[in-house]
Order: structure tokens, then sequence, then C-alpha cells
């Protein structure tokens, strides 16, 4: 048998082009003890770490797969919290750039993510409206909190009390005991989805905005006394009292109307609104970390910024109010008798809380976030729906003055969309081109080093030289660009139409477009007399012009230069002579417009493209059909052969590259990694190297490795990765006679969960098998009355001759703590019995007492029903609860001495 074909790998290199993607939120962190000077900013699955003071990237917090979402430093601003599309919760450390810490509870994106005062907790609201509360240094959750029906939009923990605050698509705002982990009040004063919540003045008030241009003010008492929890007490009524009644909000928790008033923490009221002067949704509402500054926006470019006065403030203000208005009756009164006058005033929401500025960006905003400097003036940063970061300043001390733009990140990226991209000869440089700029590339070190201001860029390629470029533009010019000045040479009117593409002719003496004006033109270069200078400069000149009949998509020159083939809008692909411009073949099969097509390097083939997601392998002798390949599951973008070979790559708006074989008709390689239709890739003319463009703003290099890739292997890796996902996204009940939905565990169901019990299931049958053999030794020693060596096993061997007990310790150390209880879960109850006997021996040793017991109880809650009914396990469960208690005492007095010696 021969041996099978071996094709060399592609991987992801980079991403590059990229300042900061929509999807999540930009945010402050403190490096190097320096706060206001470094923003995170989520990347695609990556999070940027930006330096303001100098636009440059210092960090990448590397991701997976799935986009970021949601961005949150921990109090102290030693770590970041970075929540998923997928709904997984990893935390970065910002001093390592290792993400060590993942939490996997969500089903959908996560939407919001914030720590408590101290960092030991985090809050995850996600879309499938579960909101999960995290223990960050136990690296497990604590609990799950049902109750909205739409997706969460913020979770605060509050200061003081152990009380949590969330809102939500539906538009209910809900207070949660997280002593209770009950939902013991919710709010419905509002009409539309709640977006935004903040506490201020020291969490006596809470903030809301919604889809509408009000900012909602609830005043927050908090119930000191509460009433003796023994005394029965009376259902409630509907109707609690008339002052909240007028609210229109619901003071039971989860709606239920037989809730006891001493579950009522807090009462609110509303305390009026205040009008925001955008018309629109409130996108993001934030306060800074005084308490001091608030600020809102909504789907535009204008952040509205609010100073919230602190009760001092207030007092004088009423004074002075005060003082205003004895004087005005004074005034007005005959008498001049002051005692006589009996003046109130009356302190509006509008004077506590009072609009300082707009701030206007450049382009609309996505998020933003605020800080107060060491200086004292206020910050604010920008993450812009045109890849854009805009840093603005704010003096406090006059807030009345003009915020002043302090920097921006801009040269690392295009505002609009990549739809071009060429490699120059040498494989080092990468143009790309959008609808106003083109900017080059070093491949090497992904700086940009050339930016150059353009018209609407459709197509392009580096001039032989690599000295200058052209660009084709959507409204039918070509430009020509010198790249060491980076100046316009020339512009020409080339088509009355766009000008779909170009193609540089194989003896590099010219090129050829093609355009919406159904015409093909023909064009070589020449040198002219610069008028500014005494030098020659670069210029092309039309030679020949093809008319056709229809508008022309994609042209492309056979390697050598005796065919054209011009794809035409009524989806057949037609091949001309060069030198006579006489009709040779017509390609037609596609059932829609070839968008792409290339001939391969020896002119035998060519490879059609098109927006029916099929791509067709010709042969050039006759035009005969090869192959129909069903390539991507939308349109195909673009087709590239690799120089010197039968592979080509196709791009799709699917999201995915794919590599194929142009002989054996195989689907090689798919890269993914976009996570928005693909424009358009350029194959470095080595092939070493590729580079693509995608709407999510990213351009992406990927590498070719010396790694060898066996179609079979690979397929086995796709079959392997899609069970991985189907495991992960069954929706069976974790325990047994849970009904759908009621899960009230912190965890999910993943394919490290379940390698995690398997690790657990294999570690007890080697310890059932070990304690038999060791029986069995026993009894051979007795029979020949000396002892007889005992043979290791190899696994105990390579942990260092350790116990079998000893060993089952280990792999319960080994699996992460987020994720130790989903893989207890999943453990059948064939294997608990040998389990609880485990952790009786083991506990009695008293080693790991604070693990093992964690095990333990969570196995006893699952599986509390079996147990209590199984006879056998009575003596052991016995056993247990001695061990148990009386070693958990133990610890508990080595901690107190410990913690009273420090």
């Amino acid at each position: 048998m021969g041996l099978t074909k071996q094709y060399l790998r592609y991987v992801a290199s980079a991403v590059f082009g990229l300042i900061g993607s929509q999807k999540g939120n930009i945010v402050f962190v403190t490096l190097r003890g320096e706060k206001g000077r470094y923003v995170a900013v989520p990347a695609c699955e990556h999070v940027f770490i930006w330096d303001l003071r100098k636009g440059e990237k210092i960090l990448i917090l590397q991701g997976l797969k799935q986009e970021v979402t949601c961005l949150c430093p921990s109090p102290d601003g030693l770590h970041l919290a970075v929540g998923y599309e997928d709904g997984s919760i990893r935390i970065f450390s910002l001093l390592s750039g290792e993400g060590n810490v993942t939490f996997s509870g969500h089903k959908a994106a996560i939407t919001s993510l914030k720590y408590d005062q101290l960092g030991g907790r985090l809050a995850s609201g996600s879309k499938d409206t579960d909101v999960i509360v995290w223990d960050v240094i136990n690296e497990s959750g604590l609990y799950r909190l049902k109750g909205h029906k739409d997706a969460i939009t913020q979770a605060l923990f509050l200061r003081g009390k152990n009380l949590l605050v969330t809102s939500g698509k539906d538009t209910m705002v809900k207070w949660w005991d997280l002593d209770t982990q009950h939902c013991f009040k919710t709010m419905v004063g509002h009409r539309t989805e709640v977006w935004g919540l903040v506490l201020v003045s020291e969490e006596k008030r809470l903030v809301t905005g919604t889809s509408d241009s009000e900012l909602r003010a609830w005043d927050i008492a908090y119930l000191e006394e509460i009433e003796d929890p023994e005394e029965p007490e009376p259902k409630k009524t509907k109707g609690p009292s008339s002052g909240i009644q007028d609210t229109h909000e619901a003071e039971d928790g989860a709606l239920e109307t037989s809730e006891a008033p001493e579950d009522r923490i807090l009462t609110c009221r509303k305390a009026g609104s205040i009008m925001r002067e955008g018309r629109d949704r409130v996108v993001n509402l934030a306060v800074d970390r005084t308490g001091r500054i608030l600020a809102c926006h909504g789907t535009d470019s204008v952040l509205e910024v609010f100073c919230i006065l602190s009760g001092e403030e207030i007092q004088k203000k009423k004074d002075k109010k005060m003082k205003k208005a004895r004087k005005k009756a004074r005034l007005s009164s005959c008498k001049g008798e002051e005692e006589d006058l009996e003046v109130s005033v009356e302190i509006t929401l509008q004077d506590e809380i009072q609009r300082v500025t707009n701030i206007k960006t450049s382009a609309k905003i996505k998020s933003f976030d605020l800080i107060h400097s060491s200086q004292g003036e206020l910050k604010a940063v920008f993450l812009l729906q045109n890849n854009l970061v805009e840093l603005y300043s704010l003096s406090p001390s006059a807030l009345t003055t003009q915020p002043v733009r302090a920097s921006r990140i801009a040269i690392g990226g295009h505002r609009s969309d990549v739809r071009t991209l060429s490699f120059s000869s040498d494989n080092i440089a990468v143009l790309s081109a959008s609808a106003d700029s083109i900017k080059i590339w070093n491949r090497s070190t992904l700086q940009c080093i050339r930016t150059m201001t353009c018209e609407y860029a459709l197509c392009s390629f580096f001039v032989p030289g690599d000295r200058q470029v052209v660009i084709g533009t959507k409204t039918g010019k070509l430009q020509l660009y010198d790249l060491a000045s980076g100046n316009l040479l020339e512009t020409i009117d080339a088509h009355d139409g766009a000008l779909w593409s170009l193609s540089l002719s194989p003896d590099q003496r010219g090129f050829v477009t093609g355009g919406a004006d159904k015409s093909v033109r023909f064009w070589d270069f020449e040198l002219v007399k610069d008028e500014n200078s005494t030098q020659k400069r670069l210029s092309v000149k039309q030679t020949r012009t093809l008319q056709l009949d229809e508008d022309v998509l994609c042209v492309s020159y056979s390697p050598n230069q005796k065919l054209l083939a011009v794809s035409l809008l009524d989806c057949t692909v037609k091949i001309f002579y060069v030198d006579t411009l006489k009709f040779f073949l017509s390609l037609y099969g596609h059932k829609l417009p070839v968008i792409c097509m290339d001939i391969s390097y020896d002119g035998a083939l060519i490879a059609t493209g098109s927006a029916d997601r099929n791509v067709k392998i010709w042969g050039l002798d006759f035009g005969d059909c090869h192959k129909s390949l069903f390539a991507h599951d939308d349109s195909v973008m673009y087709l590239q052969f690799v120089p010197k070979s039968h592979l080509f790559f196709t791009a799709g708006k699917d999201r995915k590259i794919k590599q194929w074989d142009a002989d054996k008709f195989e689907h090689i390689q798919t890269l993914e990694g976009h996570h928005q239709e693909i424009w358009c890739l350029a194959v470095s003319p080595s092939g070493d190297y590729v580079v693509s463009s995608s709407h999510d703003k990213s351009l992406r290099l990927w590498e070719r490795t010396r790694e060898p890739l066996i179609l079979e292997e690979e397929r086995e890796m796709q079959r392997e990765a899609e069970y991985e996902e189907s495991v992960a996204k069954e929706d069976q009940p974790a325990v047994p006679g849970e009904t759908q939905g009621d899960n009230y565990f912190t965890g999910k169901k993943t394919i490290e969960t379940v390698k995690a019990a398997e690790r657990i299931m294999e570690a007890v049958e080697l310890y059932r098998e070990e304690t038999a053999k060791m029986k069995e030794h026993k009894a051979i020693c007795k029979a020949a009355g000396k002892e007889v060596p005992l043979p290791i096993n190899p696994i105990l061997m390579a942990y260092g001759s350790i116990s079998p007990s000893a060993y089952v310790l280990e792999i319960f150390k080994g699996i992460k703590s987020s994720e130790l209880e989903e893989s207890l879960l999943v453990l059948p109850f064939s294997y608990v019995p040998d389990l609880l006997t485990l952790f009786n021996e083991l506990i009695q040793l008293g080693s790991d007492v604070e693990l093992l017991c964690r095990c333990l109880f969570f196995l006893l809650r699952i599986h509390f029903g079996q147990i209590t009914s199984n006879q056998m396990l009575v003596p052991v469960i016995e056993k247990l609860k001695e061990t148990t208690i009386s070693k958990v005492r133990q610890v508990r007095d080595v901690i107190r001495l410990q913690h009273g010696r420090s």
C-alpha cells in the first residue's frame, strides 16, 4: 500500500488590525501600580491591554474560541474577570497574563460581571436569565439565583449588607438576600427593559436607565429593626401601603403573596426622574468609584455626565434657597418683620443630581469607563463603534469646562471593514484597504508602517518592485500610491461603475481591470515626467477595452498570459484570448454569480467560487467541469490557489476559511477564528502565509507549519470535537427526578467534568482491584507461613509507591475546584459506597479534611435518598459522622490557634 498524500498544516498565528471589538465593554486596569493609563479591551476571543499614553498594545490575554462579551477588573487590580459568548468565565492574572481559573455554569453569553467590595465573590449575569455567585478564592460556584424571565443586564453587590440587586430585560429589578439565596423584593415600576443600574449616595439611592429618555431614581430605606422571627405573622394582603402602591411596586419577592413582613429587609420609593437629552434607550449607565460622577449614553455619540451632590452640598444649597426665599418673602410682605414669615423650600431630584456636561465622541459609543486620576481630574475612556479608543479628561474643580480629548488609539486598525488584501513579492509587507484608508503592515512585527487615505477600496495589488500600490475603488477609479512617501501619485477614472477586480499580467508590464460598466480594460505601466521634480514617476495608460453584455465581477490572467477569464453577472465565466480578444470558452453551471476565481500556476485548472455556496473546478483545455464542491454554508467570497500547487483556499460568509485539493477534490483543512463573515484573503507568494479580513474588523494571519496533516486523522479529530460539543449540549437532567431547567447547582456539564468523573471512576476501580489483591496476598502469606513479595501496581509506583487510597485522594486533588461538584454529579451511584468508605479512612488520617468534607457533603446531598435507604451503608455513615465531627473540630482548633498567634 502506497503512502497517503500528506499536506502541511496551517495554524492561526496572530490577530491584528483590531483595536477593540463591539460585543464587550472597555475597562480601566491597574498595571505596574499605575491607574488611568492602561485599558482592557475585548478583541474577538482575546483581551488586549492598551497603553493610552503610548498608544501601544502591551499585553494580550489569550482566549480560546468564543468571543469576549464582558470584562470586570477585581477591586485589588490584580485580576480581570472575562465573560465569553458561550457562558464561560475566566479570571486572568494581570501580572502574568495567564487565565488559571475557569467557571462554567451559564448556557448563554455573559452579560454582566461584578465583584463584591473585597473581591472574594463574583456575580455573573447571562442571557440564560440566571445569576450565579462564584467564590473566587475557592474557585467554585456558591449558588444560582433564578427569577428573571429575560437576559440579565446588571448585577451589583451592596457594600454594607449581604444583598445583591439585579436588573433584566424583563423590566424587573430584583433584590436578593444572599444569606438565604432568595429574592425578597421585585420592583415592577418600569414599563420597558432595564438596561442599566447604579447605586449612589452611600447606597441610599438606586438609579435605573431604561428604553426611554428618563433616568429613574429610587430612595432605599433599610429596615434596621426586624421583628422577632418566632412571632407568627398574618399572610400579606395585596396592597401593602398606599405610598408604595403609588410606585407600582410589588413588595413580595418572587411575586408571591404569602411573604411575612420580616422578609422585608428594605423599602424602595420612587424619588423622581432625571431627563436625558438622548431620546433612545440607555446603552450603558455607570458611576465612578467615588460615587460622585454618574454618566450614561444611548445609541449615539454623546455621553451625558451628571454630578451627585453630597449631603453637605445639598444642605448648603437648601440654606441658600431658604435665604433667597426669605428675602423674597420679606420684600413682598408689607411688614418687614422676619419672624412672622414662614418659608418652606423643597429640594428636587434635579438639585441633588446635577447635569455637568456632555462629551461628544467622534463616532457612536459602544462602552465607556470612568476613573479619577491622581491629579484629581476625571478621565473617561470610550470604545467606539468604528474600531477606535478615545480618552477624554474633565476637570472636576471646574466641571462646567469643556472636556478635552487627551488621546486616541487609531493607528492599529481600520475604521471600517477591510475589503481587499495583498502581499508584497517578498512576503514581508501586507496591504489592507477599507472604505477610507490603506494600511501597510509588516508581517513579522504586525506593526502598521504606513497609512494613506483613499476612496472606498475594492481591489488592490503591489506594483512589481513593491514601491507602489494600485487600488481599485467603488466609484470606478484607479488610485496609484507611492509607498516611500505615502503620497497619492495619480487618480484615473477607469470605469463608470464600481471597479470590482484587478489582475496583474504575468509579464508584470501591465494589468487588467473589470468593472460594473460591463467592460474589461487593459492597462500598461509607463514612466512619465513628474511636474514637481526632475525624476520620472510611474503612471498607467489604457491600451485596449473589451466590451461585454453583463457587469464584470472578476478578472484573471492565465500564467502564460494567453487567456483571460472574466466572471459575469449572468452566472457564467467567459474565457477570451488575450492577443485577439476572441471568445474561447464559456463555463456555466453556477446558479448565482461567480464572485471569485483563480487559475492554477500551470494554467491547467480554474477554480470558481460563487454566491450559490459552491466551488467548481474546471479544466482550461476544454472548459469541462471536473468537480463541483459544496464549499461553505453561505456565499464564497474569495478564492486563491497556493503558488506552485493545486491546493487552494476559499473564504466564506459562514466565517470559515477552507483549504482544498483541486486534484483529489478533497477538503483538507478548515481554519476557524473569525466571528463575522470573511470578505477577502491573500496567500503570500511563498505560500507560507495566509492573511484574512472579516466584518469583525480583525485581520488574521495564518502560518504554514512543518507539521504534516493526514486527512484520516483530521476527520477523526473533527468527529471527536463534534462529540465533545454534543456532550456539553446534552440537556438531560443532572439530578435524578429533576425537572428540566430546575438545576440549582452552579456548574455545567462540560467535557472536562466528564473526563474528571472518568478519572475518579478509574481510581476507584484501581482501589477495588488493589484491595482485593492485598486480601489475596495476606491469605497467600498466611498459607506459606512467610512474607511473600507483593507486586506493586505501575501506576502507584509512578506516584511514588503510594497506597491505593492515597492515589484516589491525589486524583481528587487534581480536579479543578470549579469542576469538582459537576464531576461528582456525573458519577454513577455504584461508585459512591466505595468513596464513602475511602473518605472515612482518609479523614481518620487527617489528610485534606476540607476537600474530603466538601466531596462528602455534596455526595450526601445528591444521593440522600439512595444512601439512607441502603442498610449496608448505615454503619459507614455512623463511622463517618464520628470521624468527620472530631476531625473538623481539630482543624477548626488549629486554625483558631494560628489565627490567635497571628
